[in-house]
């Protein structure tokens, strides 16, 4: 790639690297800032059959192969010991991979790093230093800043993109709000060795219902992902250190326990805060917001790598699609931009919505009624076929291949409605704080 750089992206996680990789392979010049800060392990590390075409487009899907866990689907553990497994079955996401992989978060995003650099991205160590724009611009790089970056040539980048995850860089420049999800949990996690998944399928990620809180189970390559999350005023009587925290509720939560009695530890605890947040704006004149800068939605159902590489994704199909000279348009590249966070609010909106369903109850009181349909009717009847479709279309919704279904989303919520009788209440399956 010749010319000058016309973007900066601020923040080297998945959502920048993604993105800065695509306008590459437009023959779009970026410059990312990389503050090379990585902790040792990262939330995310199961992903959803639709990252894979991603993975394919960036060229890396082989790469990623041979240092993940293959992942099959997902499977739900309640407190009473009833079970749901959704897979991928190819008949039911329709062409698209009927796979994903559970990844070691830090190896993954390394390599989405190495493949920018392959198509010709520019990466500068250190944090890019920001002010409030002039000249028609809302954020801007310091002049000093500018004049310590040489690729630059002194030239301030036509679009500046925030990609700096929970810290939300510009937003917080700007003084731009957010609206937050009603939970106030926390997530402690760790690697374990010689910890039982209970998975169905080699690499089958587990979801366990506690007596309080819920936990995930992450096969990985030798060793398993653990991590509890609980409303923080339920860790008294934990300890006081994470370590203490993670061990503690593993011990006392009977379906942690059995599981985990010959466990090793062969990382630290993290500390994760678990919520749910969307700004109220995502983009403005000369910048544009992508990933967890943005928004970024409870780790239950494992959308967050891929919301944060989709919105890369989108930004570079609304916008860049129609090529680079739609950085001297201010007002086609809004609105593009406004196409693009419409979009990504109505997939923030559908996962939340999907994901209560899991925290009050509702969806293991449906799957009950359902197996009490097929004990009833047998595999033919039109009840167990309406059961089946059902089921089908929440794996749908699950993978990410149909999050956004109005058909499917319609069809949950009428089915929660009318078809679970004869069960018990939704909230004896609640996930509780």
């Amino acid at each position: 790639m010749n010319g000058k750089i016309e973007v900066a992206i601020v923040g080297s996680g998945p959502a920048g690297c993604t993105l800065a990789a695509l306008l590459a392979l437009r023959g779009i010049r970026a410059l990312v800032f990389d503050d090379d800060k990585r902790p040792e392990l990262l939330v995310g590390e199961s992903l959803l059959p639709t990252v894979i075409q991603l993975m394919r487009r960036l060229g890396i899907e082989d790469r990623v192969k041979q240092f993940s866990q293959h992942k099959p689907g997902v499977g739900f553990l309640s407190r009473d010991g009833s079970r749901l497994d959704f897979f991928f079955p190819q008949k039911a996401i329709k062409g698209m991979p009927n796979y994903a992989y559970n990844i070691p978060r830090p190896e993954y995003d390394n390599l989405l790093r190495t493949r920018a650099e392959e198509l010709g991205v520019t990466f500068v160590k250190g944090r890019a230093q920001l002010e409030r724009g002039t000249d028609g611009r809302e954020i801007q790089l310091t002049a000093d800043c500018l004049a310590s970056v040489p690729e630059l040539g002194g030239v301030h980048p036509k679009l500046l993109v925030d990609s700096t995850g929970r810290a939300r860089s510009f937003a917080k420049i700007l003084d731009i709000g957010a609206k937050r999800g009603n939970r106030n949990d926390v997530a402690y996690f760790a690697h374990f060795e010689n910890f039982d998944v209970e998975a169905m399928k080699e690499g089958q990620v587990v979801i366990t219902t506690l007596n309080h809180g819920w936990s995930w189970r992450i096969p990985l390559p030798g060793r398993l992902s653990v991590g509890v999350v609980v409303n923080k005023a339920s860790l008294k009587g934990h300890g006081d250190t994470p370590e203490e925290r993670l061990e503690s509720i593993i011990d006392q939560e009977p379906l942690l326990a059995a599981a985990g009695k010959g466990r090793r530890r062969v990382t630290p605890v993290m500390t994760y805060t678990n919520y749910q947040l969307i700004s109220n704006r995502g983009h403005g004149p000369g910048w544009v917001a992508t990933g967890d800068a943005f928004g970024f939605v409870d780790p239950m159902l494992s959308p967050g790598l891929f919301m944060a590489m989709h919105s890369a994704d989108l930004i570079d199909r609304h916008a860049f699609s129609q090529g680079a000279g739609i950085l001297d348009q201010p007002a086609k590249l809004a609105k593009a931009f406004d196409k693009v966070f419409a979009e990504l609010q109505d997939w923030h909106e559908a996962w939340a919505e999907l994901i209560e369903y899991f925290y009050d109850g509702r969806m293991y009181a449906l799957h009950s009624a359902g197996v009490q349909l097929s004990e009833k009717y047998g595999e033919a009847a039109l009840p167990r076929l309406m059961e089946r479709h059902l089921t089908t279309q929440i794996t749908r919704l699950l993978s990410g291949v149909a999050t956004r279904s109005r058909y499917g989303r319609s069809l949950l919520k009428f089915s929660l409605k009318h078809l679970v009788w004869d069960v018990e209440p939704a909230e004896a399956y609640a996930i509780r704080g």
